[in-house]
């Protein structure tokens, strides 16, 4: 039944596949910064979930920020626990990819992270981003408390306007939500391009730059 869903159409919860009660194994050390992937994290990391089309990419735009702590890739926002790649691509799950993000606040404000995620992909497509079709392209931002969500939901707004004066009209799709489960990704997902440095990134920008100082205004 697979090949005749509209892969831009998020399952219902009766069709979403079973899934199952196993995590995915992954090695606990980040191939880039040599930190864990996995909790717990130092005390003072927080921790932010970003969806912006194909998580290798995504992952790569965060993880040379100086502040931030660690990444990794994984699946989140849908109905099916412990997805495979496989599954989440059928379109039967739900899930978007997404890279965790756990970052130091100490060192790097929250705006200097919604600035590469605004920046980094077109947030107006919906369900793709470029060539790449499905709801697990999805923009998508998933915030781990309130004045996270509330900033991220005040520069959604700063960066329409940014679109609008740049003369775009589309509107951003966006999903912002208080965080879901996250599950990580195969083994072979986590810092794909640091493996694979010739490897598919399908990400570029709409060109309109998030405004800096708008952002500083959001505290």
């Amino acid at each position: 039944m697979f090949m005749f869903r509209k892969k831009t159409e998020l399952p219902t919860p009766s069709e979403a596949l079973r899934g199952r009660d196993t995590a995915m194994p992954v090695t606990n050390r980040h191939a880039v910064l040599g930190r864990p992937i996995q909790p717990p994290f130092p005390e003072a990391m927080q921790q932010v979930l970003f969806g912006m089309g194909c998580f290798w990419g995504a992952e790569k735009a965060f993880w040379g920020l100086p502040g931030v702590y660690s990444t990794a890739v994984g699946y989140a926002a849908g109905l099916t626990p412990n997805p495979t790649y496989q599954e989440v691509c059928s379109g039967y799950t739900g899930h978007n990819e997404v890279v965790l993000v756990v970052y130091d606040p100490g060192q790097i404000r929250f705006e200097q992270l919604l600035t590469t995620f605004w920046e980094g992909h077109n947030p107006t497509q919906g369900m793709r981003q470029g060539h790449d079709v499905g709801t697990q392209y999805r923009s998508g931002i998933y915030l781990f408390d309130e004045a996270q969500l509330d900033r991220a939901r005040k520069s959604l707004v700063q960066y329409q306007e940014a679109l609008e004066q740049a003369g775009r009209q589309a509107l951003i799709t966006t999903e912002i939500l208080s965080a879901p489960v996250f599950y990580y990704a195969e083994d072979y997902h986590q810092q794909y391009l640091e493996k694979n440095p010739g490897g598919y990134c399908g990400h570029g920008g709409c060109g309109v730059r998030y405004p800096a100082l708008a952002a500083s205004a959001l505290g």
